[in-house]
């Protein structure tokens, strides 16, 4: 790849050369990419609150696919990752932030199918809209300056595979282990899922919790997102569950009355869920809030600059006469992404049942482009699994609240509002982060723009169809937020749990500012000592049983690359990315699966309840071994941790 900024950038396919690209064949496949990743995305994002990109595992599985079932050009693979790459980008968007309306008052009634099509389909888009202007300044001027690795990485890829390879049986690999683990352990019952210790409150850790969620998409995110990341979000677990819970315990125990914000249990009384629901939530989201606000203020130059350009390069296309543009210049013209965007807000204003109005409709504008503009850069320097999304909306909710408050609309009406402002910018400002990854693709293997736009929009559509369907699935089956009597075992949804956190409180004004400053507090120190604060944050926000099993993720990458001895950590299509890739696919197939299982109804049991097809499934042995179950659950992570690491230590990535 030519870098020298004294010399034009060459494609590996020339502006000049005419192939096959976006034909029906690249559609159909990178429509069903979307929609299957779209789907996984969703149970990864309430699982654990973070995602990473498709880009990578899509183009390797589209060359693979196309070498057995016909010949393809590497355009047309490159239409294929692009319209499957915005499934996982837009469900990122929704799950970070529409089950939030799971948790507000009157909030349930927009939780509807068509109301999360209408979100999801608008935030998407206008991520493709406001990005198209920014492709010239972020992806042609600055080719030298951001490197977007997996969009880098994807190129590669694609270049690998038009040259012969065979990148894809990794992720084959990963994809059929984790189902067959998931199957012995989640359908099977084989073992236990989450392997705990919880200290007695008479010990000297008093309700000190270490557990682990032995899954191995977990597994396969800790390995993608390397020791370093995944040490500091485990430190934040460590921090709240084995620190902060037991502190408050011991403090807790000689208190005669209730401690606020809880209203009527005393401290002593609490299990460590529940002080972890009453205080350590607020403590965890003004960790975050102080870490997406820090990782904002760093990036205020790159901003501008972004900025600057855009405007720039819009002035230079309305004042001066163009030359003939070839193939690989050509962009959606820019009168189409305003009239777009124009016509998307005010369609959201006018359909029925969407909690907005003009004036929200009007944030979004402002805040959506911003934030476009910052997520597309910030991912060109540190990747779309490491863009901090989730700080740039509660960002948005908290000048969106803030703003509210300033003209009286402080009900419980508004919230919901706030949140679909929110919401629309997030899956924007999510979406505009993988079609910039996207575009740096096509930009190197000399694909053509306006094609990878539409390819784009059509990704958008087809996830947005199916991403409603799902989470409207899971809450119904497994269900979302706190355990209930019929959902012992939710997925948490920690960011959209966060995002109601901060509307309400900041709307009701009711919100615990001591536990929420105390977090900003020690997100500050972190800070101060040259660590990531949004991870440490992520970290201590989240269950320790999420962060224990990434971080033996990255444990198990530390090892590869001592082993390796090499001064760089292994590249984005390596055998252990790919094997990861796919135990993070797998793994998140298999929970969609778990979810239809315990769906689908087989009979009626004595007490009148419906008997799922899960249950018959399921026997249960695990958990009636007791300790023993613990162990066999350990020692089956542990044997799928080998195998990652075996399997990432061959030397034949491709």
């Amino acid at each position: 790849m030519e870098t020298n900024k004294n010399k034009a950038f060459q494609p590996y396919i020339a502006a000049k050369d005419l192939m096959p690209e976006f034909t029906p064949k690249a559609i159909i496949l990178g429509s069903f990419f979307g929609i299957l990743f779209g789907a996984a995305t969703v149970y990864l994002g309430l699982k654990v609150g973070l995602t990473v990109s498709a880009s990578i595992p899509i183009a390797v599985l589209a060359i693979s696919i196309f070498k057995r079932f016909g010949k393809a050009t590497i355009l047309e693979s490159n239409i294929v990752q692009t319209i499957g790459s915005a499934g996982e980008s837009v469900a990122a968007g929704v799950v970070f932030t529409i089950p939030a309306l799971l948790f507000m008052a009157g909030g349930r009634e927009y939780f509807q199918y068509f109301q999360i099509f209408v979100l999801a389909l608008i935030g998407g888009m206008l991520g493709v809209l406001f990005m198209i202007p920014l492709r010239r300044s972020l992806i042609v001027k600055e080719h030298g300056n951001l490197p977007y690795p997996e969009g880098t990485a994807c190129a590669d890829v694609l270049i690998a595979g038009e040259k012969g390879g065979n990148l894809a049986r990794m992720v084959y690999y990963g994809l059929g282990i984790a189902f067959l683990y998931k199957l012995l352990m989640s359908i099977l019952g084989l073992w236990k899922e989450v392997p705990t210790i919880m200290f007695g409150k008479n010990t000297a850790l008093p309700n000190g919790t270490i557990n682990g969620e032995i899954t191995p998409e977990l597994l396969g995110v800790g390995y993608i997102i390397g020791p370093r990341i995944s040490g500091v979000m485990v430190a934040g677990g460590v921090l709240s569950w084995l620190a902060l819970i037991p502190l408050i315990t011991i403090i807790g125990a000689s208190l005669t009355g209730p401690l606020a914000p809880e209203p009527e249990l005393l401290i002593s009384e609490m299990s460590p869920g529940q002080i972890w629901n009453r205080y350590i939530r607020y403590i965890g989201a003004g960790a975050v809030t102080f870490g997406g606000v820090m990782t904002l203020i760093k990036t205020l130059p790159t901003i501008i600059g972004a900025f600057r350009d855009s405007f720039q390069e819009i002035r230079a296309s309305r004042n001066g006469a163009k030359a003939a543009q070839s193939r690989t210049e050509k962009d959606i013209p820019l009168v189409y992404t305003l009239a777009g965007s124009v016509a998307l807000v005010l369609l959201m204003t006018m359909l029925p049942n969407v909690p907005t109005n003009l004036f929200s409709a009007i944030l979004v504008i402002i805040f959506g482009f911003f934030f476009v503009t910052v997520s597309s850069r910030i991912v060109g320097l540190i990747g779309t699994s490491s863009n901090p999304v989730s700080g740039m909306t509660i960002a948005t909710l908290m000048a969106t609240s803030l703003i509210f408050l300033g003209i009286g609309w402080t009900g419980e009406y508004y919230q919901p509002i706030a949140l679909v402002v929110g919401s629309i910018v997030c899956i924007a400002a999510a979406n505009a982060g993988a079609t910039s990854q996207d575009l740096k693709t096509g930009y190197i293997v000399g694909g053509t723009p306006f094609k990878q736009q539409i390819g784009e929009f059509i990704g958008v559509i087809f996830a947005a169809i199916v991403i409603g369907f799902t989470l409207l699935l899971l809450e119904r089956t497994i269900g979302i937020g706190e355990a209930t009597a019929e959902h012992p075992n939710p997925l948490p949804a920690p960011q959209a749990t966060l995002m109601a956190t901060v509307i309400k409180g900041l709307l009701s004004q009711n919100l615990p500012w001591g536990l929420v400053i105390t977090g900003m507090a020690l997100a500050a120190v972190v800070e101060l000592c040259g660590v990531s604060s949004l991870a440490f944050a992520v970290g201590a926000y989240l269950p320790l049983s999420t962060t224990t099993p990434i971080f033996v993720g990255g444990l198990v990458k530390w090892f590869v690359d001592r082993k390796k001895k090499s001064d760089e950590a292994e590249s984005e299509i390596g055998p252990g990315a790919l094997f990861s890739s796919g135990l993070i696919a797998g793994g998140a197939v298999t929970g969609i699966l778990i979810a239809v299982l315990l769906g689908t109804t087989i009979g009626t049991g004595a007490d009148g309840r419906a008997i799922s097809l899960m249950s018959r499934l399921n026997t249960g042995i695990g958990e009636s071994i007791g300790t023993a179950g613990d162990l066999l659950g350990l020692a089956a992570f542990a044997a799928l941790a080998l195998i990652l690491w075996q399997f990432a230590t061959r030397k034949t990535a491709a």
